[in-house]
């Protein structure tokens, strides 16, 4: 398992290779779909994101609320493909990683490429295991999007897998390819 402290560099983006094991620690943020509108909105406005996006990972969850004692609720990934819109965008301004679940269009993929990004899959149903791996949050935008507020997530050992590298090799269709062949 390759441990990885956040901010990601692109020296360790362009380390890492699809297929390896990742574990995450430092700080994340949470954007599903619709904080993906309104991040694309406020740019188109001419204003500054919530955040600074360079080198940061943005995990594609919605948690539930937390139960009391708890940091958080579950903090399972979502659809990676909701955001495909949004994505290469974000990829230009010097977004360094995105976590969530499913394939990516090729747009996305060329996005990946072009501006040396990761983009790694956390299993899904796993969100109670993940919400173990958070030790902070707090929301810093968007509180009316309720679960899909854009989060703030301090994270410890949080477990990812390389599904598409920066240079395009992409897990999916490693497997694939794999299984054709036997």
């Amino acid at each position: 398992m390759i441990k990885i402290i956040t901010p990601i560099t692109k020296n360790v983006i362009i380390s890492l290779k699809a297929g390896d094991v990742v574990s995450i620690s430092g700080v994340i943020y949470t954007a599903r779909d619709a904080t993906h509108k309104k991040m694309i909105e406020t740019l188109n406005r001419g204003e500054e994101l919530p955040f600074e996006i360079k080198d940061q990972i943005i995990y594609y969850a919605g948690p539930c609320p937390a139960k009391p004692g708890k940091v958080i609720g579950l903090a399972g990934p979502t659809t990676s493909g909701r955001m495909d819109a949004y994505t290469p965008r974000l990829l230009q301004l010097g977004l360094g990683g995105m976590i969530g679940k499913g394939a990516r269009s090729k747009e996305v993929i060329d996005s990946i490429v072009g501006n040396k990004s990761i983009y790694f899959g956390a299993t899904g149903g796993a969100g109670a295991l993940i919400a173990g791996c958070i030790t902070g949050q707090e929301i810093i935008a968007y509180p009316e999007l309720g679960p899909e507020a854009l989060r703030r997530l301090e994270v410890v050992n949080f477990p990812a897998t390389v599904i598409i590298d920066s240079q395009g090799y992409n897990l999916y269709e490693m497997g694939k390819a794999k299984y054709k062949m036997e």
